[in-house]
């Protein structure tokens, strides 16, 4: 089984995160997206993030009932910071028969010279690349990767968080379940 792995903060997931996922489980050789729930990436700031159980929780309520997605907190029980590296590492092990890849926007892409052992992950892993504007993909760092067109949603969960905190309705840009569970346990506030 081939298996996209859709690294995020998820904090919290939102219909741009889901329509990416969706887009390439259903239009790509891949067989399953797994949405990753980092605890802790290293190159974003740790201070604005929900409890990883909270944001593991409202992906796996996002993507209910959804054969070809799944929510995944493997990134748990590792060290933190969390890298992709030590990740991939990790899920080779303990599921050797299924073969990993990466999904990420082309923004992270041009960022990935500065991931820990990059060159180990474009050695071993194909990378599927989402087009974000502004984010040309002008050098492939060597690494095997497939470009994708997967339809674009302007919003960031910065945004639908800072609404929350408004009152203002993120209707629409949120699942439904979600937005009422943020709602009931006074997340963002």
């Amino acid at each position: 089984m081939r298996i996209g792995l859709y690294f995020g903060s998820f904090n919290p997931i939102h219909t741009g995160h889901l329509i990416i996922a969706n887009y390439v489980a259903y239009n790509t050789d891949l067989d399953k997206v797994w949405l990753v729930v980092s605890p802790h990436n290293p190159l974003k700031p740790q201070s604005a993030l929900l409890n990883e159980h909270d944001r593991f929780h409202l992906v796996e309520m996002a993507i209910k009932d959804e054969i070809r997605l799944r929510a995944s907190n493997i990134e748990f029980s590792l060290p933190r910071p969390s890298y992709t590296v030590d990740t991939l590492t990790y899920l080779e092990e303990k599921f050797p028969t299924q073969e990993f890849a990466i999904i990420m926007g082309s923004d992270s892409f041009q960022n990935l010279p500065r991931w820990k052992n990059y060159e180990q992950i474009i050695k071993n892993y194909p990378i599927y690349v989402y087009r974000r504007p502004g984010h040309e993909i002008s050098d492939t760092f060597g690494a095997t990767i497939e470009i994708l067109d997967a339809p674009m949603l302007d919003i960031s969960a910065t945004d639908i968080r800072k609404w929350i905190k408004e009152g203002k309705s993120v209707r629409y840009m949120v699942p439904d379940p979600v937005i009422n569970y943020i709602a009931d346990n006074n997340y963002y506030r």
